[in-house]
């Protein structure tokens, strides 16, 4: 099982698999997400990031495929594609990085 990390989620993927989708619509929700990447695959996860304080949506996501090949043609489909009415941003998802305490 070399060369995998944990997964959003807690499961053990390949970072290949994952998905970044940027410039979301804010009405978007995690089933839209899903029904949209599941024409291109099986789709194990699919979330829409909720900002803590507003409960509004970032405006970003993160899909996960269930094999590098469907994420592959996922990503070559659906990038700058129109998704109500904006044009999706979808690359890797990169692991990441730490930030620093916020301080209140």
């Amino acid at each position: 099982m070399g060369g995998g990390r944990l997964g959003l989620w807690g499961s053990f993927v390949s970072m290949g698999k994952n998905l970044y989708v940027g410039n979301l619509a804010y009405r978007a929700t995690d089933q839209d997400l899903e029904e949209l990447f599941s024409q291109h695959g099986q789709v194990v996860s699919a979330r829409v990031i909720i900002d803590r304080e507003t409960n509004r949506s970032r405006g970003f996501g993160f899909v996960e495929m269930s094999t590098d090949e469907e994420a592959q043609q996922a990503m070559a489909a659906l990038d700058q594609k129109d998704f109500q009415g904006r044009s999706l941003r979808v690359s890797e998802a990169r692991e990441r990085t730490g930030r620093p305490p916020s301080s209140f």
